[in-house]
């Protein structure tokens, strides 16, 4: 419900005793959110084979790239997956990616329905709206990686980098594109090489080091060593996914 709804809602009708008892449950089943989440106590994951060791997950991942890469992806049974997943979800990835019509992650990793969970915006940057669904995705469906994915010629740093260099802000909403990938593009800006190449890297270690430290939740489950966070490049020529900013 939209706040604008809820408040209309409270002008005209008074909290009922039961009403208040659902809330107050489900404040309860907030709480355990950075912890261990109500939802997943009893339930058999409906894909077990996602149950992975954050290493374990990371390997699955890249190998189902060089599975695309070579043109040898996997025929995925749609139909059954699709029973299984009515229930729930426990992918055991996250990958936060560019809108780039060019980057589909589920085929980049030959991945089925319900193995990735994914976000994208472009610019691959980790707004608080991100932040918070990795944060879902750790917490309450289990999920031990967490992948940031650039690509080469990325408009949006493409964009970023003309509209620092030329002083001139962008038409509508874009300006908030430029807001978030600026500071990759500033902290590279006297490096050697391509301008381009060096800040769509920089913008993917930034993004992983955001992840990796955005407290309570995601900092704490990689201290825990029950999340990884790990940056990759997706050459838009081969298909490959070059892996950086591990650890």
């Amino acid at each position: 419900m939209c706040e604008k709804c809820s408040e209309n809602l409270h002008q005209t009708v008074a909290p009922s005793r039961r009403s208040m008892v659902l809330f107050a449950a489900s404040a309860l089943g907030m709480a355990a959110f950075g912890g261990t989440a109500v939802a997943k106590e009893a339930k058999a994951p409906p894909k077990p084979q996602n149950v992975l060791s954050p290493d374990a997950a990371l390997k699955r991942l890249m190998d189902g790239n060089a599975r695309y890469v070579s043109g040898v992806s996997r025929r995925h049974d749609f139909t059954h997956e699709r029973e299984a997943l009515v229930g729930g979800q426990n992918p055991y990835a996250a990958v936060l990616s560019c809108a780039d019509s060019r980057i589909a992650p589920e085929y980049a990793f030959d991945s089925g329905r319900g193995d990735l969970f994914v976000c994208r915006v472009a610019g691959n940057f980790a707004g608080n709206e991100t932040v918070a669904s990795m944060e879902y995705a750790v917490a309450v469906l289990g999920t031990p990686l967490i992948l940031v994915l650039g690509h080469d010629s990325c408009g949006a740093v493409e964009a970023t980098i003309k509209s620092l260099k030329d002083d001139k802000p962008l038409p509508g909403h874009i300006p908030s594109l430029v807001s978030a990938i600026a500071p990759a593009v500033k902290a590279v800006a006297q490096q050697s090489g391509n301008a381009l190449d060096n800040a769509i890297r920089q913008n993917v270690i930034d993004n992983v080091a955001k992840l990796k430290s955005a407290a309570p939740i995601l900092n704490a489950a990689v201290e825990q060593g029950k999340l990884k966070v790990v940056g990759g490049i997706y050459r838009l020529n081969t298909g490959t996914v070059e892996l950086i900013a591990q650890g």
